[in-house]
């Protein structure tokens, strides 16, 4: 059963039967809304950009993104860069793959964000959503949707952090300006 999270609504990555999840997909989609002009409605391009970046004690440590694909430790995949969303069809356009099992005992965060590598405004985006499936059997676990639109050109979407020895997610929906997850980093660091 799928929780539609609203922003600041964290979640444990337990499942129901007590065991702990092992690896996640942090799947991103969206599609570029229909502006209308002077001969009706058009869409351009959006090229949103997913990035995790991973946090020991409030320091990142690495980064997972389109020009850096696997992280150092091989825990988090990213799935590889669309460049213009709504191909999935309302299923992901770009994903992260986290392997929690593997992710070294020293990461207690990791952050994911999406950006506009182009430049454009989540004015221009709409459908756009982010959730978190368990990989092992393909069930969606959680999702948030960004709504609104906005004058920004990223948004720090959620976070997975180590509660004990488990996990949780807080879905965060900070709104941020930057074309790279570099330019988010004053953005991140108070959301940790």
């Amino acid at each position: 059963m799928t929780v539609n999270m609203t922003k600041g609504q964290a979640i444990s990555l337990q499942k129901n039967d007590g065991g702990s999840l092992t690896a996640v997909r942090m799947g991103l989609g969206w599609q570029a809304a229909p502006r209308r002009g002077l001969f009706g409605s058009r869409t351009r391009e959006i090229d949103l950009d997913a990035s995790a970046v991973l946090f020991a004690d409030k320091q990142p440590v690495d980064v997972v993104f389109f020009r850096h694909l696997v992280s150092d430790d091989g825990s988090v995949r990213h799935t590889g860069d669309n460049l213009v969303g709504g191909v999935g069809q309302g299923g992901d356009d770009e994903a992260i793959l986290v392997d929690l099992a593997r992710v070294p005992v020293h990461i207690d965060q990791i952050v994911f964000t999406v950006n506009s590598f182009t430049g454009q405004t989540f004015q221009e985006v709409q459908n756009a959503f982010c959730r978190l499936v368990d990989e092992t059997n393909g069930q969606e676990l959680a999702r948030y949707t960004l709504a609104g639109g906005g004058a920004y050109t990223a948004q720090i979407m959620a976070k997975v952090h180590r509660v004990g020895a488990g996990w949780n997610m807080t879905a965060l929906g900070t709104p941020a300006n930057g074309r790279t997850f570099q330019d988010l980093m004053p953005a991140i660091l108070p959301a940790l």
